[in-house]
């Protein structure tokens, strides 16, 4: 396909030698590649230089990442039309600018593709949703200090497409840190006390951060918001503080919000499994199991960031298998366990439940 429209993809990176080469390798099918490197220590830098990567030394003091992205995207040609947002850990799959150019109508503003963020250790992945990091060129600005997202400035309406056939894959760096994760929200949730996203994001690393009090606090405040209407991210506000309460030893104020996760969003399958595998914790076989079948009734994943690589993999299968077990349904018991080692199948674990499975049923 003849390319009709100037493309340019751009980032920030801070000492990512490993990844320089693959990222622009990936990137390559762009027309122009610029990256804020923002003080990095190691080769990063130099790297991108040999790669003709246009890169550029750049501070931001204090520190925070919209206005890190902000100042990149400054630094893109006006005459671009496109700008494509990643990161040095991401790589697209090759192919992805013919679709992101079939994508793209006259009255395109923005385009939403497939980003897997992470992946299990047989390389399938294991979450996955949709991101809208494309977009035009000069209509937009980067806010919130974490968790950044694109704010629509342009003086049309917005038009969201989409291009499904795009998938940018992430392989971040594990030794890396993200301790300036926690006080960056911290910020952003002062800045901006009704920013409902915001808010969830903040009570969810205080779960992270096991300060269980704050993020039940802070949780709560993004349920009694009026903008908190998105049924998705009020159910996991509700599952995280189910999680809280569980690690404070209140068992049934876990069970009241799990109970209210499931009122919430009904058709997502990760509320399920949260209660069976409470249940499952306390030996309440029948209950757990029930609430694994209700689970395996939905088969439609979430294309949203919310969604729980346990509640898509071996986990429940496993659940189900030990609770039929107990409940002396044999049958039923090897059914879920041989599905379990199908998708887990170097999983120790996993085997031993079914041969123990299949000595109750010899006896």
């Amino acid at each position: 396909m003849e390319k009709t429209k100037k493309i340019c993809v751009y980032a920030i990176a801070k000492n990512e030698e490993k990844f320089v080469k693959r990222w622009v390798d990936s990137m390559s099918e762009a027309d122009l590649i610029i990256v804020g490197d923002t003080g990095s220590t190691d080769k990063t830098f130099t790297l991108l230089k040999e790669l003709k990567v246009s890169v550029h030394e750049i501070k931001i003091d204090p520190w925070r990442f919209d206005d890190a992205r902000n100042k990149v995207l400054s630094l893109i040609p006006k005459d671009y039309d496109i700008c494509v947002s990643t990161d040095l850990d991401e790589s697209f799959e090759k192919g992805w600018r013919e679709k992101l150019e079939t994508a793209w109508k006259e009255d395109t503003t923005r385009l939403k593709f497939n980003f897997n963020w992470s992946f299990d250790k047989y390389g399938k992945p294991s979450i996955s949703f949709l991101i809208d990091k494309i977009h035009q060129n000069n209509i937009y600005q980067w806010q919130n200090p974490v968790h950044e997202v694109l704010k629509y400035k342009g003086e049309a309406k917005e038009k969201i497409d989409y291009a499904l056939g795009i998938v940018l894959n992430h392989y971040p760096d594990s030794s890396k840190k993200r301790s300036q994760y926690l006080p960056l929200l911290e910020l952003g949730a002062k800045e901006d006390e009704e920013n409902d996203r915001n808010i969830h994001y903040l009570g969810r690393e205080y779960m992270y951060y096991q300060k269980w009090d704050k993020s039940i606090k802070t949780l709560k405040k993004h349920l009694n918001l009026k903008t908190a209407t998105w049924k998705d991210e009020r159910c996991a506000s509700m599952r995280y503080i189910a999680r809280c309460y569980f690690n404070k030893k209140k068992i049934q104020q876990a069970r009241k919000w799990l109970k209210q996760a499931l009122n919430e969003a009904p058709y997502l399958r990760e509320p399920y499994v949260e209660m069976a595998m409470l249940e499952y914790e306390f030996n309440n076989w029948e209950k757990a199991y029930h609430f694994c079948y209700e689970a395996l009734k939905i088969n439609n994943k979430s294309l949203s960031y919310i969604n729980e690589p346990y509640a898509w993999d071996s986990t429940i299968y496993d659940i189900s298998s030990i609770c039929c077990y107990h409940l002396n349904k044999l049958d039923e018991a090897l059914y879920y366990s041989n599905i379990a080692i199908e998708l887990d199948k170097d999983n120790q674990q996993l085997k031993e439940t079914n041969l123990l499975i299949k000595n109750k049923k010899r006896d």
